[in-house]
């Protein structure tokens, strides 16, 4: 039997307008290795952003349409149209993540009937999803599909962050911008298994927030002794490693100088290269867009490059990909447990002014979709 389910798409025409919609679609039955899902919570993450605003200037948001199916419009900049040419007139569905109850399944999946499960293969911004019984993840007895919406994005960003860690040979990390729900989380992950983590911060309450949750290492980029206090930090930790989520400007240098110069400090060398040691700065994040910049002080051996959890996820193959989701299910409501500012509706979602409001993706605010207005 097919239900109806509304869903939200995003679609960028040609000539530079976004169009966010709610559409009604037939979902069928699930086949033997498959279950249906009643999708309950969807975070918005930043990542969904970008799929669902592109490039849109939100300051140009309108609304039409009804209350129940409104239709939402903005402009993008004649600039950055050339970025979504390749999505131009497409209608996409939207949404990374999501949790839900199985109200199907197929003959091999009888299993999950009835389960809360959480699954990261998008399009999560629809009230049924039929999925394969491999893409969905069932929680220990209890747990709501609200605690559980938010168990990929991070919790696995933050699971990938130590296990790559570990693949590579280092010992400690550096965190940038370690505020965020997920720089809690890997704080709180860090702790439990004994790493150690310097974070960097850029505002009083965002170093008393992480140390409330237990943080040890926190310095803030706007102070005088920055520079002095990354240092130190960064000799007690012996970290070699940093995930940066600012990307642009002079703090992923300043974080590989501080690393070099730690490593001299404690093993001095008579050559013109500098330690030997390897130190590695990924950027898995934008928030700065200008060129990232290095100072002359690095040494010889250390690297940048990109770390998305796509590319980790198949660096290390299903099965280990297994494990750490199946931790994620376990640890949801503790390690892994996410807070939300709001909780509000797919029609709400379409509201200007909320849009406004996620789009911030400011510290502390997170925003939670309820799929289903009971």
């Amino acid at each position: 039997m097919n239900v109806s389910s509304l869903e939200l798409r995003s679609e960028i025409t040609s000539n530079g307008q976004l169009r966010l919609s709610l559409e009604e679609q037939d979902v069928a039955p699930p086949g033997p290795e498959e279950v249906l899902l009643r999708v309950e919570a969807a975070p918005i993450n930043p990542a969904d952003l970008s799929v669902l605003l592109g490039p849109a200037d939100v300051a140009t948001l309108t609304r039409e349409g009804t209350p129940e199916r409104p239709i939402t419009t903005a402009t993008v900049p004649d600039r950055l149209v050339p970025l979504v040419a390749g999505r131009a007139g497409e209608s996409l569905p939207v949404g990374i993540e999501g949790a839900g109850v199985v109200v199907d399944a197929g003959a091999n999946a009888q299993d999950l009937l009835g389960k809360v499960v959480s699954s990261g293969a998008g399009r999560m911004y629809a009230q049924y999803r039929r999925l394969q019984a491999s893409e969905v993840v069932p929680f220990p007895e209890g747990v709501t599909p609200q605690q559980g919406a938010s168990a990929y994005v991070n919790p696995l960003t933050a699971l990938g962050m130590v296990s790559t860690m570990r693949l590579e040979g280092h010992s400690a990390l550096v965190h940038t911008a370690a505020a965020s729900n997920l720089g809690q989380m890997l704080n709180k992950l860090c702790i439990s298994d004994s790493v150690q983590l310097v974070n960097v911060v850029r505002r009083a309450e965002q170093e008393a927030l992480l140390r409330a949750i237990g943080a040890t290492y926190v310095v803030n980029s706007t102070d005088p002794d920055f520079h002095e206090q990354l240092k130190i930090a960064i000799s007690e930790t012996a970290a070699t490693l940093a995930f940066d989520a600012i990307g642009g400007g002079p703090l992923a240098g300043q974080i590989l100088a501080a690393m070099e110069a730690a490593l001299l400090a404690r093993s001095p060398t008579r050559g013109p290269y500098g330690s030997p040691v390897h130190k590695q700065l990924y950027i898995y994040g934008r928030l700065d867009r200008s060129p990232t910049t290095t100072p002359p002080s690095l040494g010889m051996a250390w690297g940048i490059g990109g770390w998305l959890l796509p590319y980790h996820v198949a660096r290390i193959g299903p099965e280990e990909t297994r494990k750490l989701r199946d931790r994620v299910a376990q640890e949801i409501t503790t390690t892994f447990a996410s807070a939300y500012t709001s909780e509000i509706s797919l029609a709400e979602a379409l509201d200007p002014e909320m849009i406004r409001r996620y789009h911030r993706v400011a510290t502390g605010e997170k925003y939670l979709l309820r799929l289903h207005s009971d």
